[in-house]
């Protein structure tokens, strides 16, 4: 009886580390692609400033 318990609750830990490394490769993958976003418009030469105007004007002129 005890002994399953104890699986039981092996087990459960598995699933919350499994778990906790899943959040881990979310968290690397969005750091990814918000580096890749920074390249991106380094490459282009666009500042933040630069993208951050053209999304208020994109919006203010076409509502999307």
């Amino acid at each position: 009886m005890r002994e399953r318990e104890r699986e039981r609750e092996r087990e459960r830990e598995r699933e919350r580390e499994r778990e906790r490394e899943r959040e881990r490769e979310r968290e690397r993958e969005r750091e990814r692609e918000r580096e890749r976003g920074e390249r991106e418009r380094e490459r282009t030469g666009e500042s933040r400033e630069r993208e951050t105007a053209r999304q208020k004007f994109v919006f203010l002129v076409f509502g999307i």
